[in-house]
C-alpha cells in the first residue's frame, strides 16, 4: 500500500502510526521505527520523510493540531460571543481534540522541556495562540498583539499541564481551572486598562519639564 508512496506523501501515515507507539517508547526513533514497520516501509523511507527525526513528526503533529483547532474553530460563531467565553471555548477545544492521544501529548510536553527543546516548544506553544487569537477575532498588529498572546499562552501551558495530570469525569476539574485562570488575566487586563484611562488624564512629567526648559510651550 506504501511502496509506491514518496517521503512526502508517507509522512501523514507515519505520522498517524507512529501516535500508536508514541505512548511506550515517546518521541523516538524507535518509535518512528516501529511505525515504518507497522506500514511496511523501510526505515530509509522513514528517515527521508522526517530527516529531523522524531522531533520533526512532533513539529508535524502539532502543526496539524493547530489546523484541525482552527478549523474546529471556523465552524463556531465566535463573534458573537464575549471575549473570555471565545477563549474558553477556544482552549477547551484543544484540549478535547488531543484526548485521545493525551499520552504523547504528555511525551511532547517532557522532551520540550528538555534544554535543547525549549526553543522548539516555546514556538509551538505561540502559534498555538495565534491561532486562537486570531480565531477570536484579534487583529492588532501594535504591542497588544505580543501581550495578548503571550497572556494565552501562559494560561494555555498552565491548563496544558494540569490537564495531563486530571483524572476528574470528562476534565471538569481542568475547566474550572481554565475558568479561574481566564478570570485572573481578565481581570488584570481590566486593571491595566483602567491605570492607562487615569494615566491619560495625568500631568505628563515630560511636559513639565519640557516647561520649565521651554518656557511659554
Amino acid at each position: 500500500m506504501t511502496d509506491d508512496k514518496t517521503p512526502l506523501e508517507l509522512r501523514a501515515p507515519l505520522l498517524d502510526a507512529m501516535l500508536e507507539h508514541v505512548p511506550f517508547d515517546g518521541w523516538s526513533t524507535t518509535a518512528l521505527k516501529h511505525a515504518a514497520d507497522d506500514l511496511g516501509v523501510s526505515t530509509a523511507m522513514a528517515e527521508l520523510a522526517y530527516p529531523g527525526g522524531s522531533m520533526e513528526v512532533l513539529a508535524a503533529h502539532l502543526e496539524r493540531a493547530d489546523e484541525d483547532l482552527r478549523i474546529a474553530l471556523e465552524a463556531l460563531d465566535l463573534p458573537a460571543m464575549r471575549i473570555r467565553d471565545r477563549i474558553t471555548i477556544a482552549v477547551r477545544t484543544r484540549f478535547e481534540q488531543a484526548a485521545k492521544h493525551r499520552e504523547a501529548v504528555r511525551r511532547g510536553v517532557s522532551l520540550h522541556a528538555l534544554p535543547q527543546n525549549m526553543a522548539a516548544g516555546m514556538k509551538a506553544g505561540w502559534r498555538t495562540a495565534d491561532v486562537i487569537w486570531r480565531a477570536c477575532g484579534d487583529t492588532s498588529t501594535d504591542h497588544n498583539w505580543y501581550t495578548k498572546r503571550a497572556s494565552l499562552l501562559a494560561v494555555y501551558s498552565s491548563t496544558l499541564l494540569y490537564w495531563l495530570n486530571d483524572e476528574s469525569d470528562d476534565f471538569a476539574d481542568t475547566w474550572a481551572f481554565l475558568d479561574r485562570r481566564i478570570e485572573n488575566v481578565m481581570s488584570f487586563e481590566k486593571a491595566k486598562f483602567k491605570m492607562r484611562a487615569a494615566c491619560a488624564d495625568a500631568p505628563s512629567l515630560s511636559r513639565f519639564l519640557g516647561r520649565l526648559r521651554y518656557p511659554g510651550t
